[in-house]
């Protein structure tokens, strides 16, 4: 059987992926360039700017990875939870054909 994962596991991931968003949206604002600085300054600052995206990108992809760990961990005890009960169900109907037909038969032995 796969391991158990909680709802709590699957909802700090999702709140840690809605963080991951909202920083990389704040990231995305571009830093405008300043006419007074040198190229190199600006190139300097453009690439710790990507620095910084590419990192919460990473950070993003990682958490998203665990998340759909966790999701295909429910996922496959859900299946199994499903095969169970088509199982269940077939006894049962099983169970009820036999009695059934037990009941008709004496239904016909008493006529």
């Amino acid at each position: 059987m796969a391991k158990p994962v909680s709802g709590k596991i699957i909802y700090d991931l999702r709140k840690k992926i809605q963080e991951i968003k909202y920083d990389l949206n704040q990231l995305n604002e571009s830093p405008s360039e300043i006419p007074e600085l040198i190229t190199s300054a600006n190139l300097l600052r453009s690439n710790e700017f990507l620095s910084k995206i590419n990192k919460k990108k990473t950070e993003l992809v990682s958490v998203y990875e665990e998340y759909s760990e966790a999701l295909e961990v429910i996922l496959s005890s859900v299946f199994e939870i499903q095969k169970d009960l088509k199982e269940i169900l077939k006894t049962q109907s099983s169970m009820i054909d036999t009695q059934e037909k037990k009941s008709s038969k004496s239904k016909n032995t008493k006529k």
